[in-house]
């Protein structure tokens, strides 16, 4: 499968990094990737652009794209195949469950004004006390 997503838009389609953002470049892109799969638009089996030229086409560092190719890989979103590229792994309903109430958390946290790092410190305090 090519780097389209389900709507037949080449990856990363108009998306792009926010460098005014306390979140690392990386970690946007990290993000956007779990989106994508989470919700569809990144099918499981689509090859995801080279690291080269994912790191032209958004402006940033070839380590950027790489570091967050191998966090994927690490959380199981995506398995690099050498030189046959990065491609995204099936998720499971947990998962994506999981995904939706993250997703939840992060409205409710934007709409009481949190900051990124705020918020993830609400999530590690609620996830300590559990």
């Amino acid at each position: 499968m090519s780097p389209a997503d389900a709507a037949g838009e080449r990856f990363p389609g108009s998306w792009r990094t926010n460098p005014a953002s306390s979140v690392p470049l990386f970690e946007q892109l990290r993000l956007y990737v779990i989106e994508r799969a989470d919700n569809g638009t990144l099918a499981p089996g689509t090859r995801l652009p080279a690291v080269r030229s994912l790191a032209g086409e958004l402006g940033v560092a070839p380590h950027t794209v790489a570091r967050a190719y191998k966090e994927l890989e690490a959380a199981g979103v995506v398995v690099t195949k050498g030189r046959n590229g990065t491609v995204v792994c099936a998720r499971d309903a947990a998962w994506s469950s999981l995904s939706a109430a993250a997703a939840e958390f992060v409205a409710a946290a934007k709409a009481q004004g949190a900051s990124f790092v705020e918020a993830v410190q609400l999530l590690a305090a609620a996830y300590d006390r559990q």
